[in-house]
């Protein structure tokens, strides 16, 4: 369980996970060009467009889904030619905002998503057991009132997650229609 006092210095705020996904690609780039309204004293904001090629290409991914293969076996694998695109971008993005399960891990990502299903602006979960995250979202729920923000948590006792923002210590996905 973490502290309900946490620190958090470093946040990455990811873009184009899914690269036909615009939502999260328009903010990251917003705010690589003018990330005045992201910036806070003390805190490093690091906007991040996560799977560039698929962006580029406007297609969920390329090789794989970026949003699975931050497993170990995965970020484990020797860099060889022939390595998916996304496998590769894992690696690189774990090397940037990870290591994951470390102390140097950035202390939040919040991985921005779109979806085709009804659920407006939504928060994902993957940890009932993280106090920071869930006092977070009450804050957020409270900020945004009376506009509806759903919290949904997809906590599976034995599963490790293998998305992009699991490499975080505290990993959030919002997803917008």
């Amino acid at each position: 369980m973490s502290s309900p006092c946490a620190r958090v210095s470093r946040v990455g705020l990811f873009g184009g996970t899914h690269g036909n996904e615009f939502s999260g690609v328009l903010l990251v780039r917003h705010w690589q060009q003018d990330g005045a309204e992201i910036q806070r004293p003390g805190v490093e904001v690091k906007p991040f467009l996560t799977n560039p090629r698929a962006v580029e290409r406007c297609t969920r991914y390329i090789d794989c889904d970026l949003n699975r293969v931050f497993d170990p076996e995965s970020l484990g694998r020797p860099v060889v030619e022939d390595i998916p695109y996304e496998v590769r971008r894992a690696q690189e993005i774990n090397h940037i905002f990870g290591p994951k399960g470390s102390d140097d891990a950035y202390d939040l990502i919040f991985d921005l998503h779109n979806t085709t299903s009804n659920m407006g602006g939504t928060i994902i979960l993957e940890n009932s057991r993280d106090d920071f995250t869930i006092q977070m979202v009450h804050y957020i729920k409270n900020a945004l009132a009376p506009e509806p923000c759903p919290a949904l948590l997809i906590e599976h006792p034995s599963l490790k997650y293998a998305t992009t923002r699991s490499v975080a210590k505290h990993p959030v996905g919002k997803y917008q229609i």
